[in-house]
């Protein structure tokens, strides 16, 4: 924890990386924090776009295609596979985590939590995710905080203080429980 309880700047003057029905922040960790098997569970997602032009293609110009149809993009590109509308790089990532909605940053490195059944106290990101929390300072003045439970760590341990959303309660890691 962070000695002085500072929680830093809000650079996104609460408008960024907030979900506004909450008002909790999103929580942001580096990706290697987690437990060494997370990375079984990353998943691209890749938009269709047409390989002359680079527009997106709608789910209705899929189904089209998929239904027989021929499909052209508005710059007169004519569709014959749709595996050519897709490219070798994921053009986001996510957590396959039931529980969590996440993404990862584009540098593949940071983990942003967007909803949790978690949150902590944390500083305040750098201006690189304004209005975020930065799960790695925990911090008891930061604002509430999307984070990962306790079983998203070795050892079944977050670095960070665990409370439920819907009940506001400090959630103990299971070794803590009752042993």
């Amino acid at each position: 924890m962070t000695k002085t309880g500072y929680p830093g700047i809000d650079y996104g003057r609460g408008q960024s990386n907030i979900d506004r029905e909450t008002g909790i922040r999103y929580g942001v960790i580096p990706l290697r924090d987690l437990h060494e098997f997370i990375y079984d569970d990353v998943e691209g997602h890749y938009t269709p776009r047409c390989p002359e032009c680079g527009d997106e293609f709608s789910d209705d110009d899929l189904a089209n295609f998929e239904g027989g149809e021929d499909v052209s993009c508005a710059c007169g590109y004519e569709i014959y596979n749709t595996d050519s509308l897709y490219g070798d790089e994921a053009d986001y990532q996510t957590l396959n985590v039931e529980e969590y909605v996440t993404e990862i940053a584009g540098n593949g490195i940071d983990v942003f939590v967007i909803k949790s059944p978690y949150y902590t106290h944390a500083q305040f990101c750098s201006p690189c995710a304004p209005g975020a929390g930065y799960l790695t300072t925990p911090c008891p003045d930061g604002p509430k905080t999307y984070c990962f439970g306790h079983d998203m760590f070795d050892g079944n341990k977050a670095p960070y203080p665990v409370y439920s959303v819907e009940t506001g309660e400090l959630v103990e890691p299971e070794s803590d429980k009752g042993d």
